[in-house]
């Protein structure tokens, strides 16, 4: 199989000879009237100022030229207007090719040189051998260009198609199972940010399996309790029939369904890359709405307008009024104000707050602080994937008369 750097670099290499023969190629057959052809014209009007005119006697025309070849040391000849040889000197020359122009071409002993004069002659004339380069220079010349553009080119050309092998190598590796593969960034142009994406990929690809593997552990283990409760349940309620223990089976059954919808909740959020729905929620109007299902809770603020699901909007409100009725002290507090371009939603109560060691792992699924046994742990952490899923955020808040303060914030509509 044909590696990439070496297509690359015979791509480079047949460039340099498809440029070598098609310069070669215009400067043999392109246009006629060229800068050349130009530079023999004015050739052609200085040497019929040296020669005798075109009427002059045949000896006076052959002495000039036979003067002219051992002056310069080369093969000289003089043809007339019908390209009959009129004088030469030398070797035996071809007669020029029949064009308007002068200029190089082939012949039987080597290339020579036709010069027109203005009144219609032609002066053909070749170096000597040992004055005339062998063609063998040429491509002497062409083969060290040809060298030392390959010779340049390889370390560039490998340099790249290295680091697409080793991209190559960690898609690989990532795809076998080892989640912490990272490839080495080097340089700063597209295959540089490829790497860089690559690892931010595999990155997020370790964090979203983590965080699966950890929501399907700790999954099992909340399931566990309350299908206990509700077997125990069952046992007891067969033997004696006490109408007390079908409530607390109805009880726990609740706390089950509760449990595994956070749990389905939390697990399509994680998967969903942006919302499916979206549309202008009043978020004051919305949290008086759940207000109104708790007592000892109370609301103030404006109203500010926010684009988002208010299906989840509202589970957010929720959860953070379940979280400070559970683990808080009455009474709760909630504020809706403007900030700028942000929202602010603030849930406040009268306990004590989180210990600033616990602020960021409170949204962790499944955490629980101290010893608390209620409630699954998941709460808080769909309340920040729903801000962030609406580009918002949640924090913990704490004020000086307020300790315990959840604030989240999302953009707010203009």
């Amino acid at each position: 199989m044909r590696r990439l750097y070496q297509k690359i670099y015979l791509t480079i290499i047949a460039s340099l000879v498809m440029v070598v023969l098609v310069s070669g190629a215009l400067w043999r057959f392109g246009g006629e009237y060229t800068p050349a052809n130009q530079a023999f014209e004015i050739i052609g009007e200085v040497v019929a100022a040296v020669l005798p005119p075109a009427d002059a006697p045949q000896p006076v025309q052959q002495r000039e030229i036979t003067r002219l070849a051992e002056q310069l040391g080369i093969d000289l000849a003089l043809y007339n207007r019908a390209y009959g040889l009129i004088a030469a000197a030398g070797r035996p020359l071809p007669p020029p090719p029949r064009s308007r122009f002068g200029g190089w071409f082939p012949g039987p002993r080597g290339p020579a040189w036709s010069i027109p004069l203005p009144d219609g002659r032609w002066v053909v004339a070749r170096a000597p051998p040992h004055h005339r380069p062998p063609v063998s220079r040429l491509f002497v010349f062409l083969g060290a260009i040809a060298l030392a553009v390959a010779v340049c080119a390889y370390p560039v050309v490998r340099g790249l198609t290295r680091r697409l092998e080793r991209l190559q190598t960690g898609v690989e590796t990532l795809g076998s199972g080892d989640l912490t593969t990272r490839v080495k960034v080097t340089g700063r142009d597209e295959i540089a940010r490829l790497a860089e994406s690559f690892n931010r990929a595999a990155g997020r690809i370790e964090e979203l399996v983590g965080a699966h593997r950890l929501l399907l552990a700790n999954a099992s283990h909340e399931l566990r309790t309350p299908l206990s409760r509700i077997r125990l349940g069952l046992e007891l309620l067969q033997q004696d029939g006490d109408p007390k223990y079908k409530a607390e089976l109805a009880r726990d059954i609740a706390e089950l369904e509760s449990l595994i919808d956070e749990i389905l909740l939390a697990s399509r959020l994680e998967a969903m890359p942006a919302l499916q729905a979206s549309e202008d929620v009043d978020l004051l109007a919305l949290a008086a709405e759940e207000c109104a299902r708790y007592d000892e809770c109370t609301l103030d603020g404006q109203p500010v307008s926010v684009a988002g699901d208010p299906r989840l909007l509202r589970r957010m409100v929720r959860n953070l009024l379940e979280n400070a009725k559970r683990h808080g002290t009455p009474p709760v507090h909630v504020s809706v104000t403007r900030a700028g371009v942000l929202a602010v939603l603030d849930v406040t109560d009268a306990g004590k707050g989180v210990p600033e060691s616990e602020r960021e792992r409170v949204f962790t699924p499944f955490h629980r602080l101290g010893q608390d046994a209620t409630g699954a742990g998941l709460g808080l952490s769909l309340v920040r994937q729903i801000a962030r899923l609406h580009r918002g955020d949640a924090i913990v808040a704490p004020r000086a008369h307020a300790p315990s303060c959840f604030r989240v914030t999302l953009p707010a509509k203009a």
